[in-house]
């Protein structure tokens, strides 16, 4: 399971990691938004998510803090990407330089790329308000999980690093 803040790199990690797993890949985003950044309904988005999880191996890459107590008790292992904000400003930016005006590949399709003050704002404040939440729920609700904590770009390759090419 792959949390951390916005523009860190989680579905680009999640990629790598499935390729060199062979696991499977769940882009939360692109399960949650509808066509044109439509929320679903919250027990729609709960059902979703776990039809979407419902095998034994997985990797699910997004916070959705509202329905991260059902995922911890699933997750083996929780991978928090706690990258500096300025990393993750610079991330979000690039991103949507990079996918203007088109989905990026990680996202539902009709959700072209955004970049809007209030996206801004909660990247800029998640390590002091999100992060202490998520690391709360990890505590309660992924007791026998590992966390493995990447502070950096190049910690996160020297933990991918660590994995068997497919089949690990």
């Amino acid at each position: 399971m792959l949390i951390g803040n916005g523009g860190a790199g989680k579905s680009t990690l999640a990629r790598e990691l499935g390729r060199r797993t062979g696991l499977p890949v769940v882009h939360l985003d692109a399960l949650f938004w509808q066509p044109g950044w439509v929320e679903p309904a919250r027990e729609e988005w709960r059902v979703t998510q776990r039809e979407a999880l419902d095998g034994t191996d997985w990797i699910a890459d997004g916070n959705y803090s509202g329905t991260m107590e059902e995922r911890l008790p699933a997750a083996d292992v929780v991978v928090l990407l706690d990258y500096p904000r300025r990393v993750c400003l610079l991330g979000v930016v690039t991103r949507a330089w990079r996918y203007r005006h088109t989905p990026r590949p990680d996202m539902a399709p009709c959700c072209p790329e955004r970049l809007d003050f209030s996206f801004l704002r909660y990247v800029w404040s998640y390590p002091d308000k999100g992060r202490p939440r998520v690391l709360a729920k990890v505590d309660r609700y992924g007791k026998n999980d590992v966390l493995v904590r990447l502070r950096n770009r190049r910690e996160a390759r020297a933990w991918l690093d660590t994995m068997d090419p497919a089949g690990s």
